[in-house]
C-alpha cells in the first residue's frame, strides 16, 4: 500500500506546480458557479468558458488563497479564491481582451439575442430541405456566429426577417 501511495504522489508531483502571485498581478478565474446545477452564461458545463476575466489580485489570504477584485456584475460571488482556481494572465500587446459587462439575471444567467443575419444556406436531406441562417449573437464576435434553422430564428426574432 505504501509503495502505491508513493508512486501516486510522484505522478502528482510532476503535474503540480507551485503558483505564487503578487499583489497587483492579473489572473484569470477558473469556472465560477454560484451553486451546482445553475447554467452559467446560458450554456451547459461542456460549453462554458474555462476561464473568465482578467482580474487584479488585491491581497493574499492565508497560504494558498488570494482576494481578487471582481466587477460589480459578479458581486454575487465570493472574491477569495484558492490558487488552483487561478491562472496567471500573461500580458501581450498584440491582443486585447474585450470585457463587455453582461446584463445578468438574479440566477446569474443572461439571455442571448440575435442581432444580424450573415448568410443563408439550404441543407438537403433525403426527403426535405432545411433552410439555415448564420446569425451573430449580441455578446459574441463575428467569428462566433452560428448556423441556426430559419424557422426557429423566425419564431424567436421576427424583426430580423422584416416581420413584426
Amino acid at each position: 500500500m505504501k509503495t502505491a501511495q508513493s508512486r501516486q504522489k510522484s505522478y502528482a508531483d510532476k503535474i503540480r506546480r507551485d503558483l505564487k502571485f503578487a499583489v497587483g498581478d492579473h489572473v484569470f478565474v477558473k469556472k465560477i458557479a454560484p451553486m451546482k446545477g445553475v447554467m452559467r452564461f446560458g450554456k451547459k458545463d461542456k460549453l462554458i468558458p474555462r476561464f473568465i476575466g482578467q482580474f487584479e489580485i488585491l491581497d493574499r489570504v492565508g497560504a494558498l488563497a488570494y482576494r481578487v477584485a471582481l466587477p460589480p456584475n459578479l458581486a454575487g460571488f465570493h472574491n477569495i479564491f484558492q490558487v488552483s482556481m487561478l491562472c496567471k494572465y500573461m500580458s501581450n500587446s498584440l491582443h486585447a481582451l474585450n470585457f463587455e459587462p453582461l446584463q445578468l439575471t438574479p440566477n446569474l444567467s443572461y439571455e442571448e439575442r440575435s442581432t444580424q443575419i450573415f448568410s443563408r444556406h439550404e441543407r438537403k436531406l433525403r426527403n426535405k430541405v432545411i433552410k439555415m441562417v448564420k446569425v451573430k449573437l449580441l455578446n459574441n464576435s463575428e467569428e462566433e456566429a452560428t448556423w441556426e434553422t430559419e424557422i426557429d430564428m423566425k419564431s424567436r426574432y421576427p424583426k430580423l426577417f422584416g416581420e413584426s
